[in-house]
């Protein structure tokens, strides 16, 4: 039995770098409640209040959720200004994450860092493994204001650190503290859904954030390109920051005044274990990255101790088997591990391919992820209406493939300098294929989960999805600097190879003794 603090609080929180996942997951949880009461709703509903609703200090839980006020929506009184603030905070870190792909480029070559490339997303999500955890256990002792307080500053100190660096080793550092404080400051406001809304807001709070999350999809890319070719890549860390600020401080007199729900329990202990595995599988993730600067052969053993320690410091943190994709719920953490590492591997690389060799400016270039936003909300969508028609692992199956065939597509396109377009369409295929199947890897470990494992098994979900896109970075840079600095063709080549594997295992999130279908 899995019951530490760490454990409800990280409930279904995606935070990668890069991820829509928030966004996909949290809309079809808020559909799949109101359509049906399909599985998909009904174990979302009984994770968010039941996991993430921690004891009650004084006094019992039901009676606590009767004194919530009534509202005819999130926008109404009296939440009007902590959903808008919480709406804000979740826009402003997807923009973020989706600005970076499409100006780094511009800041790797502007602070020669071009073989640091792949680091300087490595590192946010490695840091992100321990922000979640160490916000998970801090907002279950203190309740969500104490650790969204500190996650939000230190958000706006990594801002500013990389907004103006002047070298790459300085812009990492910043990368560093707004990758670990990004991944914190949503756990906290995941609690404050749960504990601060009446239960019938909760489902439309978090189609919300997953409006929060698409838009910066759809708008994102392009405006930071138009921002950094106007006037600097710095600029798009540091206007940020003046959004940043006034969205925070509007949720706090909010929670204050229901202080009394959101207050956490002192008597929960600090899971040091838990952080440290979490900051040791980190640490050994970024290891992998910096294998590369070594010369050969050592840059191999480097690599591969950093791999074999990674995956040694995360059992703790994953369920049973999941490092060897035991059939069914450990299989289905264990291949979001892998079409992870193979989407998120691959979307680093697309606008500097744009850039490098079509001489495409950043706004065109960030085009290509807007598009795959656009089908990853879509095919999101569309499997949360084909619930009882599509199997969870059919619907994996189905997204697996579309993913190998959009990223063979796309290795062809660099590997012959095919016509851009073609990669446009490819990867608006590889967001309808991860749109499709990544809401169900929730569906099916909650599916096969037990009550008392509910929310360590999604945080499973969420480290996976970290740690899988952090190592194939650190993969797809080792082996481009054995090839050549520039090898975009390498770099998608592994990729693929990722994607495959997952193809390949993606059968086995069907549970024991499941039948087909």
């Amino acid at each position: 039995m899995r019951s530490t603090g760490d454990e409800a609080a990280n409930d279904e929180i995606e935070s990668s770098e890069h991820s829509l996942a928030p966004a996909a997951e949290a809309y079809t949880s808020a559909e799949a409640s109101v359509h049906e009461a399909s599985v998909h709703g009904a174990a979302a509903h009984e994770r968010l209040v039941d996991t993430v609703d921690a004891p009650e200090p004084e006094g019992d839980r039901h009676d606590a959720h009767s004194r919530l006020p009534d509202a005819k929506g999130p926008l109404s009184a009296p939440y009007t200004w902590l959903s808008i603030g919480m709406f804000a905070t979740i826009f402003l870190a997807a923009f973020e994450a989706m600005a970076v792909t499409t100006i780094m480029p511009l800041v790797v070559r502007d602070l020669d860092g071009e073989s640091l490339f792949a680091l300087a997303f490595a590192v946010p999500l490695a840091a992100g493994i321990i922000g979640m955890v160490l916000a998970g256990n801090w907002t279950d002792r203190s309740g969500p204001l104490p650790s969204l307080i500190t996650a939000a500053a230190l958000f706006v100190v990594g801002l500013v650190i990389a907004g103006t660096a002047t070298d790459m080793t300085v812009f990492i550092i910043g990368r560093f503290v707004h990758g670990l404080s990004g991944a914190a400051v949503i756990v906290p406001l995941y609690v404050i859904v749960a504990r601060a809304y009446p239960e019938a807001l909760r489902a439309r709070v978090f189609a919300g954030f997953a409006a929060a999350w698409v838009i910066p999809s759809i708008v994102g890319p392009a405006l930071a390109g138009v921002v950094a070719e106007t006037f600097s890549w710095h600029w798009v860390f540091l206007g940020v920051i003046v959004i940043v600020v006034p969205a925070a401080a509007m949720m706090v007199p909010p929670i204050l005044r229901v202080r009394d729900l959101v207050q956490g329990d002192a008597s929960v202990p600090w899971s040091l274990g838990r952080v440290g595995w979490a900051t040791l599988t980190a640490a050994a993730a970024l290891a992998v990255s910096l294998a590369k600067e070594l010369d050969d052969p050592w840059r191999w053993i480097a690599a591969g101790l950093g791999i074999a320690v990674a995956a040694f410091a995360a059992r703790p943190l994953l369920p049973p088997g999941a490092l060897h994709a035991a059939r069914g719920m450990p299989a289905t953490v264990a291949v979001k591990f892998v079409v992870a590492g193979a989407f998120f591997g691959s979307e680093v690389y697309l606008p500097y391919l744009f850039i490098e060799n079509y001489e495409m400016s950043p706004s065109l270039a960030g085009v290509v992820l807007t598009g795959a936003g656009v089908t990853w909300a879509a095919a999101s969508w569309l499997q949360g209406r084909l619930t009882h028609r599509v199997s969870d692992t059919r619907a994996v199956e189905i997204g697996a493939l579309a993913l190998v065939v959009a990223l063979v597509v796309v290795l062809a396109v660099a590997a012959f300098t095919l016509p851009p377009a073609i990669a446009f369409v490819a990867w608006a295929l590889a967001g309808a294929s991860m749109g499709f199947m990544y809401p169900r890897f929730s569906v099916s470990v909650l599916a096969q989960s037990k009550r008392d494992e509910q929310g360590f098994n999604s945080a499973a979900l969420t480290i996976s999805e970290s740690l899988g896109a952090s190592i194939a970075l650190a993969v797809t840079a080792l082996v481009s600097s054995a090839v050549g600095a520039g090898a975009f063709t390498a770099d998608f080549a592994v990729t693929v190879g990722i994607a495959i594997v997952g193809l390949v295992i993606a059968g086995r999130v069907r549970p024991p003794g499941a039948a087909r279908g």
